[in-house]
């Protein structure tokens, strides 16, 4: 009986339109602009001005504190400005503008597909060096490896679980590394558990995928401590907590990270960057992204350079439907609407999902029926109804007593609610001010 977690969940149509599409590289831009926030955590410090030349994978902004993470330049070419443009948030945000000029790379970095597989056991050496390389989870969550890696004083990780799962319906670009680059990501593997100082890792992966659970299963015999874990296909079984409950049947306690049951998550596509930061010198400068529609003419998988506007993939891919409704960061599940197709590809752009007008037209909002499908499905065990009216009506003490802190943002409650009450969206609204509140209070 295949694994799955316990608590929730659902079974959206998968649609992956792009499954079978092999990684292609995206042609270099005229222009790229990166965010030098691209993860959770501080901003990190431009490091240069109008009229500088940069080479790829040089250091352009500074990580702002140990929660934070250096930002490369993912071309060569001129600097043409540091100053606000809007990101995928639709707001705003600091960045470095850069006029493409060839594709000169900075001197040290490997640009050989070389499998490259011994590696110096020094995990400090390896956490620094994942550190300077800019490497953050890929998974979207962008959180900072290098501090996933070290732990809280009196906390030790037992178990790595690398995150294979990839459960958001449309999305193909794990897929693809696991099956093109499994080799360098049973590397990236090896790394990972060194830098933990841990011997066993589980790679996590939805049986829809068999392709890659076989190609992984062969070559993973060869290594000691990694096993791959086949997994029920249900959504969000990406989510941490749900993984971790599946494989190692841990729960990680409310209110606390995965570490405090041994447990570290890293997502395949973050391995494979941390086999090219230690293996071969390489920043995070670039990363496999899905364009993907029903309506889209040519479904892919891009490798692209951080800072590529989206409109770039969409051309690569057939040009815009006509009846494109909603251009989606991510996936329909957890993704977000963006405003503009000049908006950049970030360290955290998993898909670009064109989503049919039909689909994507929002349903009128009715009464609650009180049917609890919304609490049936959370997999974390909370009262979407309830969360939805407290953060409506602004009962910020009820929301945090309620946990609405735990809230992992799957959608479950929204996609299964035959009223089309937007719970999430206020869950999300809640959530943003109780956690300010909180925040406050440990000032």
């Amino acid at each position: 009986m295949l694994k799955t977690f316990k608590l929730g969940g659902v079974h959206p149509a998968e649609n992956k339109l792009s499954a079978n599409k092999a990684i292609e590289k995206l042609a270099l831009p005229k222009s790229v602009f990166i965010p030098v926030a691209q993860h959770i955590g501080a901003p990190a410090q431009a490091l240069v001005k109008k009229g500088d030349q940069v080479k790829v994978g040089q250091l352009v902004a500074k990580s702002g504190g140990f929660v934070s993470a250096n930002i490369h330049s993912s071309v060569s070419g001129t600097v043409k400005k540091v100053d606000l443009a809007m990101d995928s948030s639709g707001y705003p945000k600091q960045g470095i503008l850069i006029d493409v000029e060839g594709d000169e790379w900075e001197t040290g970095i490997d640009t050989s597909s070389t499998l490259v597989k011994n590696f110096e056991t020094d995990p400090k050496k390896i956490i620094d060096r994942i550190n300077e390389a800019g490497v953050v989870g890929l998974g979207g969550a962008t959180f900072p490896t290098h501090v996933k890696l070290v732990p809280p004083q009196g906390m030790k990780a037992e178990v790595l679980l690398i995150n294979g799962v990839e459960c958001e319906p449309y999305l193909t670009s794990d897929h693809r590394v696991m099956l093109e680059k499994a080799d360098e990501l049973l590397v990236g593997v090896r790394l990972l558990m060194c830098a933990l100082e841990v011997d066993k890792a589980y790679i996590g992966i939805e049986n829809n995928k068999p392709d890659a659970i076989k190609h992984l299963k062969e070559l993973a015999a060869k290594e000691s401590g990694i096993e791959i874990v086949p997994l029920k296909v249900k959504y969000p079984q990406g989510g941490e907590k749900q993984l971790i409950k599946a494989v190692t049947g841990r729960e990680v306690p409310s209110g606390a990270l995965p570490i405090a049951v041994g447990a570290v998550v890293s997502n395949v596509g973050t391995a494979l960057a941390v086999y090219e930061a230690v293996q071969k010198n390489k920043p995070l400068v670039e990363r496999v992204v899905t364009i993907t529609g029903k309506s889209v003419k040519n479904p892919a998988n891009f490798l692209v350079r951080v800072g590529t506007p989206i409109q770039n993939l969409i051309d690569a891919a057939g040009g815009l439907p006509e009846d494109t409704g909603k251009i989606i960061s991510g996936g329909p599940m957890m993704g977000k609407a963006v405003a503009s197709t000049d908006i950049p590809v970030t360290k955290g752009t998993s898909g670009i999902l064109l989503m049919q007008d039909a689909e994507a037209k929002r349903q009128p909002m009715k009464n609650c029926i009180r049917c609890t499908r919304c609490v049936t499905v959370c997999p974390m065990g909370l009262e979407p109804y309830f969360l939805m009216t407290v953060s409506d009506k602004q009962i910020w003490e009820k929301a945090e007593a309620s946990k609405i802190m735990d809230c992992i943002e799957c959608g479950s409650c929204s996609y299964t609610c035959p009223a089309d009450r937007p719970l999430l969206d206020y869950i999300r609204l809640g959530k943003g001010k109780v956690g300010n509140i909180i925040r406050s209070r440990k000032k």
